[in-house]
């Protein structure tokens, strides 16, 4: 859209753009600059004429006007929250995946990415809130009053976030209380009321965040021993370590329990033979899914 954008202004100010100055100004490939010119003409309805005199294009009707291409807050905050999670990602294609969330920072599409399974991320949209909030907390370090829930109970108090951060598939937030050298990173999904506080804080980042990953939770992996078709030739599976193969027989590490089913969903494999917790949690979800399906096939019939 910004591409689009400065391709419209040149024109209208006559300087008869063209792929070269576009791919130049944007550091694409030429091809790249030339979809988006075909873009516009074809699926924006702009009259766009190349000129050769001028080595460049301009508008046959000059009332024309670009249709309001716009990108809601709510967008922008869910590719925000992908990019952060993409981020923190440090499992098989990782490069890749840091790649992913460069480009959902620049609001842009690279048609070069290679075709790897990418992990699948639920985004709440109390999750989202409270990303939101937090990411313009510590922009403007501005205290928060914040309530939660723990294994140890309830808290609540007058915090200074300082850094976001995600760790076994899980969001935090690293701050203090009143010493800056007292670390407490708190779960997003255990926070159940947030309020962003006129009160600022001063705080050196450099002098205590390098101690932040001694203050995250430490936890040991689940381990799921599934058998697949053929043998396992890496080390790990839709980015999950295989702690140890057996022939087609793998144990596989996982942390978050319904994002690995995630990907139990969509791709291939034989048989889940362990743990039998996750086998009746993903039991349980197939049943509910087919119910629903079911009802929408007898309603279906009904109407029929």
């Amino acid at each position: 859209m910004h591409r689009i954008h400065w391709f419209d202004e040149q024109i209208r100010s006559g300087r008869f753009p063209n792929s070269g100055g576009l791919a130049q100004q944007f550091e694409i490939s030429r091809r790249q600059a030339q979809r988006d010119i075909e873009y516009m003409l074809n699926t924006l309805g702009a009259p766009l004429v190349y000129v050769a005199k001028y080595r460049g294009y301009c508008y046959e009707d000059q009332t024309f006007r670009l249709p309001h291409l716009y990108m809601t807050d709510e967008e922008q905050g869910v590719l925000k929250y992908l990019a952060h999670r993409y981020r923190h990602y440090d499992y098989e294609h990782a490069d890749t995946v840091k790649r992913v969330a460069h480009l959902l920072e620049r609001f842009t599409m690279d048609e070069h990415l290679p075709k790897e399974p990418y992990p699948v991320f639920a985004a709440s949209p109390k999750h989202l809130q409270w990303f939101e909030l937090l990411t313009h907390a510590i922009a403007d370090a501005r205290k928060v009053y914040i309530y939660y829930k723990d294994h140890e109970g309830e808290h609540q108090m007058i915090f200074c976030p300082v850094k976001l951060t995600a760790q076994f598939n899980a969001d935090y937030v690293a701050g203090y209380e009143t010493d800056p050298m007292q670390q407490t990173p708190i779960r997003l999904e255990s926070i159940v009321q947030l309020t962003l506080l006129d009160e600022r804080f001063e705080c050196n980042q450099d002098t205590w965040i390098s101690g932040l990953e001694d203050a995250l939770p430490v936890r040991k992996p689940f381990v799921a021993e599934i058998r697949f078709r053929e043998m396992q030739r890496s080390e790990r599976w839709q980015g999950y370590r295989i702690r140890e193969q057996k022939g087609q027989v793998c144990l596989i590490e996982f942390y978050d329990a319904d994002v690995f089913m995630q990907h139990l969903y969509a791709a291939e494999w034989e048989e889940l033979l362990s743990p039998e917790w996750l086998r009746r949690k993903l039991l349980k979800r197939a049943e509910e899914i087919t119910e629903r399906v079911s009802r929408g096939q007898d309603g279906g019939e009904h109407d029929g």
